[in-house]
């Protein structure tokens, strides 16, 4: 069983941001993501978890 894969591009899109803000977010290790050689790629199953994340984080300062 194959995990989904998505570049830059693919989770720019996914996320509804440009590519530029992806590329700042790795530089700066605020998303997970892992690399092959030069190539930045990200998890599906992994930006979800990260983006449940987020969310329970905003909701926590919220209260």
């Amino acid at each position: 069983m194959g995990y989904k894969k998505l570049t830059v591009q693919g989770v720019a899109e996914y996320l509804g941001v440009h590519p530029d803000t992806v590329y700042t977010m790795v530089k700066e290790k605020q998303i997970p993501h892992f690399r092959v050689r030069r190539r930045i790629l990200f998890s599906v199953e992994t930006i979800d978890a990260w983006i449940k994340e987020q969310e329970v984080k905003i909701i926590k300062e919220a209260i």
